[in-house]
């Protein structure tokens, strides 16, 4: 009977206690103080060596050692970013797969393209703001215009004949062109190509008259002197750049701006206290003096904050993308 009964006790302890840790581990604190415990994947839509894939190869680097685990990157480039995203969609919501992916993805191709294969804001999760960038207005070394006012004139002397360039139809640079038309009253002509960096070789040997470009993309061109920024589309000046005005200082509408930024995202069902995991260490490791200098390098700019910032710069980039791309009708199948 002693025997019966103590197995009973034993019996019932040993459940409790099961139930207890299973309580605890369903628990955010728990949670996060075990996560990750096996490597976490972050697919990109970017190519190996690009200003996106770099700064994510800083933070796997840190955020790595900090886990005890590998943050690995899977590049997945092609296909608008559809290939990526649609990737990280079918990932299981388990907070150990992210997805790092731009404004573009996230606020304008869902005003560019008739149908997508993801929802911005039903199929993904926010977790943290990466960084943002603003683009330069470049021009070839050897144009004659000085400042933005030049290039505003010559388009209004010639409707539709000053020619610029992007990245394809509907990228931030061309939608950013287009705000430009709208704020100043002018019609410019657009020719998209199919590699970026093909966009600031046809600046530099005139084939094109300007495009939008950031430190890193149009950088290197600039350092070698084959072409030259007339203004930065932000509220201030770049820091490493700061002899270069905004389109505001330079005879350019007050206020204009043109940036992207970078974000990470999961999918949608992934356990909050992974995102805030994540959200808290990124963070962190952008803070530091270290990763700021090195994001400077690229012109980039530590973009810190919880992860309903950005939902609310969906929100916002959104309205204005839509309004831009239905004026200037702008539509991709």
């Amino acid at each position: 009977m002693t025997t019966a009964i103590r197995t009973s006790i034993s019996r019932t302890a040993a459940a409790l206690c099961a139930w207890a840790l299973l309580t605890a581990a369903g628990l955010p604190g728990a949670a996060a103080q075990t996560y990750p415990a096996k490597p976490v994947r972050s697919v990109a839509p970017y190519s190996p060596g690009s200003g996106p894939d770099a700064v994510m190869r800083i933070l796997s680097e840190r955020l790595s050692r900090h886990w005890g685990q590998q943050l690995v990157i899977d590049n997945k480039p092609g296909a608008n970013g559809f290939i990526a995203i649609s990737d990280a969609k079918r990932a299981a919501p388990d907070g150990y797969t992210v997805l790092q992916v731009d404004n573009t993805h996230m606020a304008l191709q869902p005003h560019v393209f008739k149908q997508l294969p993801y929802d911005p804001l039903k199929d993904f999760e926010p977790v943290a703001p990466v960084y943002f960038t603003n683009f330069f207005v470049v021009v070839a070394a050897n144009s004659p215009w000085k400042d933005v006012g030049d290039l505003i004139k010559a388009a209004k002397a010639a409707p539709g004949e000053i020619t610029y360039g992007s990245w394809g139809i509907g990228s931030v640079a061309h939608v950013g062109a287009a705000m430009l038309e709208a704020a100043t009253d002018t019609k410019m002509m657009h020719v998209p190509y199919k590699d970026m960096g093909n966009v600031y070789t046809s600046v530099a040997t005139g084939d094109i008259k300007w495009a939008f470009g950031t430190a890193a993309t149009a950088g290197p061109m600039y350092q070698a002197k084959k072409v030259k920024f007339l203004a930065l589309a932000a509220p201030k000046r770049l820091a490493g750049f700061t002899d270069i005005p905004t389109v505001g200082e330079a005879g350019g509408p007050a206020g204009f701006e043109v940036k992207t930024w970078v974000g990470l995202f999961a999918p949608v069902g992934t356990p909050k206290a992974a995102i805030e995991k994540i959200n808290a260490d990124v963070g962190k490791v952008l803070a530091t003096a270290e990763v700021r200098e090195r994001l400077a390098t690229f012109g980039f700019e530590p973009y810190i904050g919880p992860p309903s910032e950005l939902i609310r710069a969906i929100e916002r980039d959104s309205r204005t993308f839509g309004d831009v791309v239905k004026r200037a009708k702008i539509a991709l199948d």
